[in-house]
């Protein structure tokens, strides 16, 4: 299991649920009170993941490492008590809340430092509680949720004590200390602490940059007789990481260097013991949870298929296994980026563009110009769907001007069949009286557009190769289909339906998880992306 299929398995309880939810009696509002807290725990349900370790030891440097951006700010200056928190959203921002104030406030993440670092607020004059840093990283919309803490031993006291508060909420430590003087005291009497919670802590021994190999063994050999000596068997696991040479790596897309850095590896434990601890309790809870909601049921014997199903789904999470790819766990950082926020089909775009531009000329044409009136008419004017699209450009005085000719046409057809007699005749001539495809002037203009278009499109890939897909826009089906056709390269076409299958895959998580919040009455956790899932998904196949 990884994390995708993690979140797979909530959207399936949640499915369960709706389906249990369907065959309760309309009037049973009490069932429905119920069933929302279940919906709630699965929107808000997350990876807790808190970062310790003594100022100047790189915590803020391994967050962007494993993020995978450059945008957490970093420095020396010992922080205040405010607690930073990075989860996901559809744009970077920063939101301040305080502790006697009940508006938050924005702020751009680059003016972080002057609301949370010593120097700019210090003793954290202005009452800070928790800044929530918001960005568009994988791994955050897969439900990782960092917690960036004031550094251990700090001179101010009320910095240490605000990080050893904070224990209680996490799901997992991880430790940041370096190989310049790894191990302080203070990082002991935190093992202490989070060692009697009975939390899992991860050592990050950072800065590995900085020595040779054969000093780096010695010192992480160290580490390990110190933890050891304290700890005996339940010694945490000790990690050696560059988080400098890491998020260089991942910026550059160098997979040899990422590997050398030692941050694949820590995130292979961490999310590796988030599932297989955390994820799969709390999997199991929910559906016996579900399980409960059935029986309360007036006819829970009817709902026998739903619960071996939920039994069949908790069997599952018991079989599971950790994948052991990190690409399947974080995602390639250069797809997602890719996939975030694309822009609605470029091929509709230029479609609208075209038919916009001709019908802004036509609809004058036909109201000033007889002859184009008298060609109209003949045609039998326009399809029902561009009847609409010229009313919404022509004025009433363009429609009055452009239609009589046509109407005329129309009622004399009518009553030349009506005249005639012939009962065939008579319905022939009523059922072709609007304009279809082929006589209809817009959708001609609109055929012709889309041929160009996505000639256009599939010439601009062929010439750029495979590696030019990521600037392709959302295509919706259609116009995919269109696409695959033009496309004689076989690479390319592959790399075209793979990356069709991530967009669809994507929207559809955005909408089950909308779906998740609505039904929790948790939609203030949606991101933008979430919200607007309805109108993006159905955009592809229209």
């Amino acid at each position: 299991m990884d994390l995708r299929e993690y979140e797979q398995h909530k959207f399936a309880i949640a499915e369960l649920l709706r389906s249990a939810l369907a065959r309760a009696p309309e009037q049973a509002a009490d069932l429905r009170e119920r069933v929302q807290p279940l919906f709630a725990r699965l929107a808000e349900d997350r990876f807790n993941l808190v970062v310790v370790g003594r100022f100047n030891r790189g915590k803020t440097s391994l967050m962007n490492a494993i993020l995978g951006v450059d945008r957490l700010p970093t420095g020396v200056v010992p922080l205040t008590s405010v607690i930073t928190t990075v989860g996901y959203g559809s744009k970077e921002r920063v939101v301040l809340k305080f502790r006697s104030r009940v508006l938050d406030m924005e702020i751009p993440i680059e003016d972080l430092p002057q609301h949370v670092t010593q120097q700019g607020n210090p003793g954290n004059v202005r009452g800070i509680v928790r800044a929530e840093i918001e960005l568009p990283s994988e791994i955050l919309r897969r439900g990782f949720y960092f917690v960036d803490t004031p550094g251990l031993g700090s001179v101010i006291a009320e910095n240490t004590l605000t990080t050893e508060s904070f224990l209680p909420e996490a799901d997992a430590f991880v430790l940041v200390t370096s190989y310049e003087s790894p191990l302080s005291e203070e990082e002991i009497r935190f093992f202490k602490a989070g060692l009697s919670s009975r939390k899992r802590i991860f050592v990050a021994l950072n800065k590995s940059d900085i020595l040779p190999p054969d000093q780096q063994e010695t010192v992480l050999r160290f580490v390990r007789e110190q933890l050891s000596g304290y700890f005996g068997g339940a010694a945490p696991p000790i990690l050696s990481v560059s988080s400098t040479e890491g998020l260089a790596a991942k910026l550059s897309g160098d997979q040899a260097r990422l590997l050398a850095s030692g941050i694949p590896e820590l995130e292979k434990q961490l999310v590796g013991f988030l599932l297989a601890e955390k994820s799969r309790e709390f999997l199991l809870r929910m559906c016996d949870r579900a399980k409960e909601f059935i029986q309360a049921l007036p006819r829970p014997e009817d709902c026998g298929d739903l619960t071996s199903q939920i039994d069949a789904l908790a069997k599952q999470f018991g079989d599971d296994e950790q994948s052991q790819s990190i690409e399947s766990l974080f995602g390639p950082a250069g797809a997602y980026r890719a996939l975030h926020q694309l822009k609605s089909c470029e091929i509709c775009a230029e479609v609208t563009e075209k038919l916009w531009d001709f019908l802004r000329r036509y609809q004058y044409e036909l109201a000033v110009d007889r002859a184009e009136q008298l060609r109209f008419a003949a045609r039998g004017g326009l399809c029902p769907f561009h009847v609409r699209q010229l009313e919404s450009m022509a004025s009433p005085y363009g429609a009055c001007a452009a239609y009589p000719a046509l109407l005329d046409r129309l009622a004399t057809a009518l009553r030349e069949a009506a005249w005639r007699g012939a009962v065939r005749e008579m319905r022939t001539r009523a059922g072709h009286l609007t304009a279809d495809d082929d006589s209809c002037t817009l959708c001609r203009v609109r055929d012709e557009a889309e041929r160009a278009a996505v000639e256009a499109t599939a010439k601009r890939r062929e010439a750029g190769g495979a590696r030019v897909l990521n600037s392709l826009s959302a295509i919706c089906l259609p116009h995919f289909a269109m696409l695959t056709s033009a496309v004689r390269d076989g690479i390319l076409l592959r790399g075209l339906l793979e990356r069709q299958a991530a967009i669809l895959e994507r929207s559809s998580e955005d909408m089950k998880r909308y779906a998740i919040k609505f039904d929790g009455a948790r939609r203030y956790l949606a991101s933008d992306e979430e919200t607007a899932a309805a109108e993006n998904g159905l955009s592809l196949v229209a």
